[in-house]
């Protein structure tokens, strides 16, 4: 399907998506990224919708052993405005592509700086993989600029939140820890899938509480967990992140 000029997510980012990896020939966490999904759709007053039609299409989406399956869930189309009132159907399109190769990060680690833009602040969509990604365009900018792998990023207060594409986690003295996400950020569905592995404080650190994190991963759905080797001028250790990585096999 392709969007009308009139659909709302075109228009006006009003709209939900999430990024799936086929493995094997089967849909990874799809039981949490449908789950993001009806909660977003709730959170953002979208009008009911199919979710066995959708998740059916989104499976017969799947034509590959390892691949990518992107899902966009619209509002739907309206007229010219803001208002959704009367918008009674939403829309969805279903994408594929081939999955990036992440190996030889996973197994090398990467190189983090961290970024200068700073994430808007705004508690109701803290959270949403909501498709306004501008502050994400960006961010890929300034990293291109740097040379580094990925970019730590923090919001409008200075407490950190995530990385570009990806969730954050710090491993200090023994414990785990990973951003709260109340105020801005995406809460990945790798990043649920792991908090219900093993155990993690959810923090709101201010960038000063770095400098004693001994390890430092971030993951998504497509790479899994990838460790952080050096952030900024700190060279970390990934003996924690493979072991982690090892347990859970992720």
């Amino acid at each position: 399907m392709v969007p009308g000029i009139a659909d709302r997510s075109f228009n006006y980012g009003d709209g939900i998506f999430t990024t799936m990896r086929v493995s094997a020939g089967k849909l990874q966490l799809w039981p949490l990224h449908l789950k993001r999904l009806q909660l977003s759709a709730t959170k953002l007053g979208f009008a009911s919708l199919d979710w066995a039609l959708l998740q059916q299409q989104v499976f017969a989406a799947v034509t590959a052993p390892e691949q990518v399956v992107k899902l966009v869930l619209s509002r739907g189309e309206g007229g010219r405005g803001y208002s959704p009132a009367g918008i009674t159907t939403p829309n969805w399109y279903i994408s594929s592509a081939a999955l990036p190769d992440h190996t030889l990060a996973k197994q090398r680690g990467i190189y983090l700086e961290c970024a200068a833009l700073r994430l808007g602040i705004q508690p109701l969509l803290a959270g949403l993989k909501h498709n306004n990604r501008l502050e994400q365009v960006l961010l890929k900018q300034e990293q291109a600029q740097i040379g580094c792998d990925d970019l730590l990023v923090l919001d409008q207060q200075g407490f950190v939140t995530e990385a570009i594409a990806a969730n954050v986690f710090f491993y200090r003295a023994g414990q785990w820890y990973t951003p709260e996400l109340i105020n801005a950020g995406v809460a990945g569905v790798m990043r649920e899938h792991l908090l219900r592995q093993f155990t993690c404080n959810l923090v709101q650190w201010q960038q000063h509480e770095l400098e004693q994190v001994e390890a430092m991963f971030v993951c998504n759905a497509l790479m899994g967990i990838v460790p952080v080797r050096q952030f900024e001028q700190r060279a970390l250790q990934l003996t924690a992140v493979q072991q982690l990585s090892r347990q859970l096999a992720c």
